[in-house]
């Protein structure tokens, strides 16, 4: 699942501020004077005023964090506790050189990915400014029609005045002040899928806060109907404030995240079963006690994998700053693996597939027949509308003339509105004419005004709707939609004057006028994105609301596959099995519901897919939470950017190829590290054991094994920079142990083959049986370079240096540590490890063990990248 806050119930315990209890229990006008505000809303210098006495409109867990806040979130990791008291347990024993260099490898660790995640935090600051959630908050003397402008939720302060309509998010606290049909969804907050009616009438407040009707809280969303309301409780005050801290923590893992936990537990469960052993062989044969728990210690430390945190922070904040130079915004760090592992995007077809630029071509009567009355009524109903204009609205309202012929604002007075549903598929307005008659004009899917309408009207007649009309129209409308024609029908109702109040029951008996119809252009880069998606390894699949014909001739024109298409009313009686043996054989679905685009993802998730969504209108919000990751655009509404993991700055397939590649970089570069700490550490624990048992010392000395550790450690840090080969971009890549543990068990012993030929070396050809710090040094410095040369044999299924080449940053690494390591016996301070200068025989003899192991290794690797893949 993607990184979505998990459904908190927070009825339990939650209770109404003061503040809310009396805004509730109050008529509007007394809470708008209680709060000090005016219908016309504060003006600007009043509320900067209040905004800085009562600081941004933020919960606790949006607050950026401090550098103490982003420093102790690095160091507080399982890894570094365990390091840290095998430092304090050194140091016990009187070890400080040890203690030392472990509390350096904390550092080391700590350090790199504070400063890496620092610079994450930074840019993603800078980033997160370009898609704020705004409100609509009315301002006296603001130059637009109605008084209202748009202002980040951040600035929002009590006494505000807002407007809400469908697709946006609660802002605040708020009291409603007047509400037409308004739903809201509270899923988010109170675990409870339907929608919740709100009405703006005084009522006596319960505790719960969820049960006042005349109260919409922040953090649940508007699904259909408008409001006007006014700000109560901001930032931390507000009931989602309050529980902010315990909500940021119910986030749902990621498999990628299981994966690392279990990796680490993995190593921790090989150091436990390794430690004990050491420490009870070296103990027995050599008898000096102290020195076996010093070196236990010490192999303790070498099979921690304490990089890791630092790995994987560094990898993702170093994917997030990449993909983010190509239009793509990443809100949650974890989310980038799970973009890399994606095989199945699903998206809606308007603005991926086309255009998203339509354009109204005809307005025809039910006959065909070009038809400007069912314009001006399409027309009335856009302009007067007050719900979320879509962009069949605004392509209805470029129609400028109508607004000069018809001067809706003059002639016509807004009554009431019945706003859209996904239910209905319609929405309704009633405008009063200059003759004080009421006209219900209705707008919606052809199939729903047909089941409300009696009658029909043309330029030169008028009767009764019947069977023959509805099979006329179902064929006017395939035709339409089989040249890409989307059409929707447009029917009115003459109501009497005296009536104010309009509701559902009022949408009957009505009259239809025809059809508009408008054509939304497929996009030219469609059919070479969907083509590359599907060469990297990741299949589009169409979710979409409109019909099957429209959606078929997009299809076409782009080049997808359509084969069968699923609609909305086949899936609904199907059962979660069958509907999985359809989705995974399926390409496009048509007539969805939202519940039904989730239901189909989540059928896509029991095939084993790893699912993306990509949408951006009120009715994807549930998908992009079902979805694996959730990626919308900076121009969707506010419930689909605040589902999302992934914002793209341009609504285009091809700039999320280029995020999905960024993804498999970042899974690539944490699974070479995986690989190379693994292999290392279950070769060194053969060579450790076995060197235990024959050795009449020990191998190394502690401070050898930690400097050691540390110096790969060094070594492993530019990781993150590497390059990765075009060949493991090609497809979705996932968290697989059972193929780490397989790589593990037959790479990992190479490397002690080479160990024990360099402990014959060093008894035979230089009598080291009788000098360990010989030994030892021998055994460090041939230790360091092939765990070093590892590096560059694991991170690529092709032969290392000639068809593939590490990044500069990681030769440059290994080249330094390798330097180091050769170094260090001849220098001032070979005495302080233990070392002893190397006679030069040696060199040509380790320098031909590397060549034998690069060889060996390479040759093991490639047969289990054959056999099991890398």
């Amino acid at each position: 699942m993607n990184q979505q806050v998990a459904p908190t119930r927070l009825r339990n315990g939650q209770r109404l501020t003061d503040a809310l209890r009396r805004a509730a229990e109050e008529e509007g006008e007394a809470v708008v004077r209680g709060l000090e505000s005016s219908r016309n809303g504060l003006s600007v210098k009043e509320a900067a005023a209040r905004l800085r006495r009562l600081g941004p409109n933020r919960v606790a867990r949006n607050h950026r964090p401090t550098l103490l806040r982003e420093l102790a979130g690095r160091a507080k990791n399982p890894l570094n506790g365990l390091l840290l008291t095998l430092a304090a347990v050194s140091w016990q024993l009187g070890d400080l050189r040890a203690a030392i260099v472990i509390a350096a490898m904390v550092v080391l660790s700590v350090g790199l990915a504070f400063v890496q995640e620092h610079r994450s935090n930074q840019a993603a600051a800078k980033l997160q400014a370009m898609v704020q959630t705004r409100a609509a908050v009315r301002r006296p003397g603001a130059h637009t029609a109605d008084g209202f402008i748009e202002e980040p939720i951040e600035r929002l302060v009590p006494g505000d005045i807002v407007r809400l309509a469908a697709g946006d998010m609660i802002p605040a606290d708020v009291r409603l002040l007047d509400a037409k049909d308004l739903f809201v969804n509270q899923a988010a907050l109170t675990g409870e899928a339907m929608p919740a009616e709100k009405y703006a009438h005084a009522a006596v407040a319960a505790d719960d806060p969820f049960a006042a009707q005349n109260l919409a809280l922040m953090g649940a969303n508007v699904v259909s109907g408008y409001a006007t309301a006014i700000v109560v409780e901001t930032g931390a005050r507000t009931c989602f404030g309050a529980m902010a801290d315990k909500i940021a923590g119910e986030r749902a893992e990621t498999s990628f995240d299981k994966g690392v936990t279990k990796f680490t537990w993995l190593m921790i469960s090989f150091m436990a079963a390794m430690v004990p052993s050491v420490f009870l062989i070296n103990g027995l044969t050599k008898g000096d006690w102290l020195q076996a728990l010093l070196f236990a210690v010490s192999v303790a430390v070498g099979l921690t994998p304490e990089m890791l945190p630092m790995i994987v922070t560094v990898n993702l904040a170093k994917g997030a700053i990449a993909i983010s130079r190509k239009k793509v915004i990443v809100k949650r760090l974890n989310s980038i693996q799970n973009f890399g592992a994606m095989d199945v995007l699903c998206t809606d077809k308007t603005g991926t597939l086309t255009q998203d630029r339509i354009i109204l071509k005809r307005h025809l009567d039910i006959y065909g027949e070009e038809s400007d009355r069912v314009l001006e009524f399409a027309f009335l109903n856009s302009h007067f509308q007050s719900g979320l204009k879509n962009l069949l609205d605004i392509a209805v309202l470029e129609h400028h003339e109508l607004a000069s012929a018809l001067r809706p604002d003059h002639q016509f007075t807004k009554i009431d509105e019945i706003p859209f549903d996904f239910e209905r598929r319609r929405l309704s307005v009633v405008v009063q004419r200059d003759d004080g008659r009421h006209l219900l004009v209705c707008k919606g899917a052809v199939e729903e005004l047909f089941s409300i309408s009696d009658g029909y009207e043309t330029a030169s007649e008028c009767g009764r709707l019947d069977a023959s009309h509805l099979g006329a129209a179902k064929r006017e409308t395939a035709e339409l939609n089989a040249d890409g024609f989307r059409v929707v029908a447009v029917a009115y109702k003459e109501m009497p004057p005296e009536q104010t109040v309009y509701t559902k029951a009022d949408e009957c008996g009505l009259t239809l006028l025809g059809y508009i119809a408008f054509l939304d252009p497929p996009k030219d880069s469609a059919a070479g994105a969907i083509a590359a998606l599907a060469q990297a390894g990741v299949s589009v699949k169409i979710l979409t609301g409109d019909n099957d014909i429209v959606t078929r001739k997009i299809c076409r024109d782009v080049g997808l596959e359509v084969g069968r298409i699923a609609l909305g009313s086949e899936i609904e009686g199907l059962s979660d099995e069958a509907l999985s043996e359809l989705a995974g054989e399926t390409t496009v679905f048509a007539k969805l519901s939202p519940p039904q685009k989730a239901r189909v993802i989540d059928a896509l998730h029991r095939k084993g897919h790893v699912v993306g969504y990509l949408g951006d209108g009120i009715n994807d919000g549930p998908a992009l939470k079902a979805a694996d990751v959730g990626i919308s655009v900076d121009t969707a509404v506010d419930i689909a950017r605040e589902s999302a993991d992934i914002i793209l700055l341009e609504k285009s397939l091809a700039v999320l190829g280029d995020g999905v590649v960024e993804g498999r970089k970042v899974f690539a570069n944490i699974i070479k590290y995986i690989k190379m700490g693994a292999s290392s550490n279950f070769g060194n624990m053969f060579s450790v054991l076995g060197a235990s048992v024959f050795l009449p010392f020990l191998p190394m000395t502690p401070i050898q094994v930690l400097t050691n550790n540390l110096l790969y450690d060094f070594s492993q840090t530019a990781i993150p920079t590497d390059n990765v080969d075009e060949e493991y971009l090609s497809a979705p890549r996932r968290w697989d142990i059972d193929n780490i543990a397989k790589f593990v068990l037959c790479v990992g012993p190479v490397s002690s083959i080479f160990d024990y030929a360099t402990y014959a070396l060093m008894i035979f050809a230089f009598g080291a049986w009788t000098d360990p710090s010989l030994f030892q040094t021998g055994w460090f410095v041939e230790s360091l370079l092939t765990q070093t040369l590892i590096i560059h044999i694991i991170r690529t299924a092709r032969i290392p240096f000639i068809q593939s080449r590490a990044s500069n940053a990681l030769l440059l690494t290994s080249i330094v540590v390798c330097l180091v390591g050769a170094a260090i016996p001849y220098s001032p301070l070979a005495p302080v490890f233990g070392f002893t200068p190397l006679p030069w025989l040696y060199w040509p003899a380790v320098f031909s063990f590397l060549l034998g192991y690069a060889v060996l290794a390479h040759l093991t690797k490639s047969w289990f990248v054959r056999r099991w893949g890398m």
